[in-house]
């Protein structure tokens, strides 16, 4: 099958209320929502989740720590108890808004710093898994290509779609350059596609050590909150159907 293609979207009202984010949806398979904690909020979260429905794209929760100040891209130390608790409460939120338009949720992606802790903390990546599971086996969790918690998700018995990045640089280990660091985003267009091409054909992205990595990618991701972001759906899709 054909990668999909995902974005996080309601993270902003002017995306919303320019068009921008309507016409994202033309470009991609899937999107992930926020769910009010590291931004967002419920009318938005109503309003994506009609627009996603009426364009057949399929809907996924997205959420994060409590950490709007930060965007929810802070590290912070909640147990895992706690961290089950606020999974259940925010895709919770999501899934009512689902079901009164008549929709059906797909999958999970968490976001940001919790999401690139559950790669090698296995506490958090069981509290993230055993939260989706406990809401709903069927849903599809999203995370990295390669990390911890795809083995705790598929031995859990979730279906697991690895990811890869359109926009993000990649370590030796497989893991995501940290955002603080300089050379985190990848900044051209042509980089992009160069990037995005190697995944698409040959399952690989080059390390900021020049290195060649092997990924799984059963889906790639566009950050909506990229000045460029939709210009960049466009371009990966149009490269998508090349392929």
């Amino acid at each position: 099958m054909p990668i999909d293609i995902n974005c996080d979207l309601a993270e902003y009202d002017d995306a919303f209320l320019t068009g921008k984010e309507e016409e994202i949806l033309d470009y991609v398979t899937s999107i992930n929502i926020a769910c009010g904690y590291h931004a967002g909020h419920h009318t938005l979260m109503h309003q994506t989740v009609r627009s996603a429905i009426r364009k057949n794209v399929h809907i996924g929760a997205h959420p994060g720590y409590p950490d709007r100040e930060g965007f929810g891209r802070r590290n912070m130390a909640f147990s895992a108890a706690e961290i089950y608790d606020m999974m259940v409460y925010q895709i919770g939120a999501l899934q009512a808004f689902v079901q009164i338009e008549k929709g059906m949720l797909h999958h999970i992606k968490p976001h940001g710093a919790l999401y690139n802790q559950c790669v090698n903390d296995r506490e958090k990546a069981s509290a993230v898994v055993d939260a989706v599971y406990d809401l709903n086996p069927q849903l599809i969790l999203y995370c990295l290509s390669g990390s911890q918690i795809v083995e705790i998700a598929r031995g859990k018995g979730l279906q697991v779609y690895e990811e890869v990045f359109s926009d993000r640089r990649y370590n030796d280990d497989g893991t995501l350059v940290d955002r603080q660091e300089p050379n985190a985003l990848i900044q051209t267009e042509q980089e992009m596609l160069i990037h995005v091409k190697g995944i698409l054909t040959a399952n690989e992205v080059l390390s900021v050590q020049s290195k060649k990595i092997k990924v799984a990618a059963q889906t790639l991701c566009i950050h909506g909150d990229g000045p460029r972001a939709l210009d960049y759906a466009k371009k990966i899709a149009a490269l998508r159907q090349q392929l």
